[in-house]
């Protein structure tokens, strides 16, 4: 289990630093840009994409691939191995190519389809297309990067595939720092960012893959044994692990039709809340995979449950103080990251009520990312497909609800309650199938946790005070305040859970009472 922990420290270290550079690169999007028409577009040109490459790369086909890697590593040989794995890249890359092309020559259908409310400002909508012929190639990319990653996952590399995003990052605050003032429409230069990162993101991988003697040489083969059944299991997988993306998605469409800047507002919201899902969400999700794939295949019915407890506890015990330190310093994070003289007080005011909401459904993001693997890696589709359209159905109706009351705020509390719908379900699914029966000591393990988790968000609240308060001092000042309440929370949550009983063996050991 110790190794797990330093495979999770691992994936959790190279996601903090993409995390960091992801908020110096949204910091200076935001000063540069603002969050006006420009900044919409770009979004959803980026969007797009993006969307397309969580749900195909590194959500169903990552779910399909690697537990069907895993049997040919353990079961076939070498040999076997490396045609499969020639096989998979060279039938992926041909589909790959082909949707690429049609993504660029549909670039003008694809933006109305996911902003319809870009249709009412021409400027907008073309521009928007612009940009999106350019980013569409990074599916492309991305996603044969994330078929490398998955290969070198299953070879415990996690600290590569995890370090990869850092270079999307890198590349955006290269292009808006020194390309967009040399173009005639400065934005486009973020578009020539995505397109540049995801050639590079492959690249860098390539040598490791080396290493192994599994680089590919690329065969199209779609009869072939192996693609097949990744085929079949990659279709229903397509829903059930991407029902987050998918809502987000969702979330973008319908705020097309809300005043300007409200889908930069979710935008910004969103990227904060991912800074803890990425951080923790991402290394479990990535690391457990793998390993509930072996068990699994073992036939370790114990053992496989255990890793699902012990993943969990981890959900409990620091998704739950990150989602209540999240809620409580939402405006000052917003504040600090992003005002300045183009992302006004009141972009702040918006971006903080949508945070707020997201926040509220963290602990439901974090369980999606391990409940899931324990379907997936058990080659079962069937079960999380269902719950993803029961959650569809739930996103879709709280949206038409609530968006106009509450505006893009709305559109952030539906996706959350769909987001908790979708968790609340798998886990049911688990205990009934008798695949995960947890280990005594859950509840007084919540109740300590809970209590930990909201002594240190009162604390948090009584100290950090009105955000308007904030938008008065400048960056050096917010940000050392705001550094200052995370250590001071991260501290009162430690100490208070050492007084309460909680001890690093819920973390590290499988069994906490053994």
């Amino acid at each position: 289990m110790a190794s797990l922990a330093a495979s999770i420290a691992k994936v959790g270290s190279n996601t903090l630093l993409s995390r960091i550079l992801g908020f110096v690169r949204d910091l200076i999007v935001a000063r540069l840009f603002g969050a006006d028409a420009g900044t919409d577009a770009f979004f959803v040109a980026f969007k797009i994409p993006n969307f397309m490459r969580r749900l195909f790369a590194e959500g169903a086909f990552s779910m399909a691939f690697v537990p069907v890697l895993n049997e040919y590593k353990t079961q076939r040989g070498f040999p076997a191995l490396k045609r499969f794995v020639d096989d998979v890249a060279g039938t992926l890359g041909a589909i790959l190519f082909v949707i690429t092309a049609l993504g660029v020559l549909g670039a003008p259908i694809l933006v109305l389809i996911f902003a319809p409310g870009f249709a009412s400002d021409p400027d907008k909508q073309l521009l928007a297309t612009d940009m999106l012929r350019l980013t569409f190639p990074y599916l492309l990319f991305i996603s044969l990067t994330a078929l490398a990653g998955g290969i070198l996952n299953t070879y415990d590399r996690f600290g590569v595939p995890a370090f990869t995003p850092v270079l999307l990052n890198l590349s955006l605050i290269g292009c808006a720092l020194w390309l967009a003032p040399q173009m005639e429409r400065p934005i486009m230069a973020l578009a020539w960012g995505v397109l540049i990162a995801g050639i590079v993101q492959l690249l860098f991988q390539l040598p490791f893959l080396h290493q192994l003697r599994l680089l590919p040489r690329p065969r199209v083969s779609p009869r072939d044994e192996g693609v097949r059944r990744i085929v079949r299991l990659m279709i229903p997988a397509l829903f059930g692990v991407s029902v987050t993306q998918i809502s987000l998605l969702i979330d973008t469409l319908l705020a097309s039709f809300l005043a300007t800047g409200s889908i930069s507002w979710l935008y910004y919201s969103d990227r904060l809340m991912e800074f803890p899902l990425g951080i923790l969400g991402v290394a479990l999700g990535t690391v457990i995979l793998p390993k509930l794939s072996r068990q699994h295949a073992a036939e370790s019915p114990e053992a496989f449950s255990e890793t699902l407890d012990w993943a969990l506890r981890w959900v409990l015990l620091l998704g739950l103080p990150a989602a209540v330190g999240l809620f409580v310093l939402s405006g000052p994070m917003i504040a600090t990251l992003f005002y300045s003289g183009e992302f006004t007080a009141y972009d702040v005011l918006m971006a903080e009520r949508s945070l707020m909401a997201y926040s509220l459904g963290l602990m439901a993001f974090l369980g999606v990312k391990v409940l899931a693997p324990g379907f997936y890696s058990r080659q079962d589709m069937k079960t999380p497909v269902k719950i993803a359209v029961v959650a569809m159905l739930t996103n879709i109706t709280f949206n038409l609800l609530l968006m106009f009351p509450l505006g893009h705020a709305g559109l952030a509390l539906a996706t959350i309650i769909a987001a908790s719908v979708n968790a609340l379900l798998l886990f049911i699914g688990l205990l009934r199938q008798g695949i995960y029966r947890p280990l005594p000591g859950w509840w007084l393990l919540l109740v300590k946790g809970l209590i930990a988790s909201l002594a240190m968000g009162a604390a948090l609240w009584l100290l950090s005070g009105p955000t308007p308060f904030w938008n008065v001092w400048d960056f050096g000042e917010r940000l050392i305040r705001l550094l200052g309440l995370i250590l001071i929370g991260g501290f009162s949550y430690l100490l208070l859970a050492l007084v309460l009983g909680i001890r690093p063996r819920h973390l590290l050991r499988m069994n906490p009472a053994a």
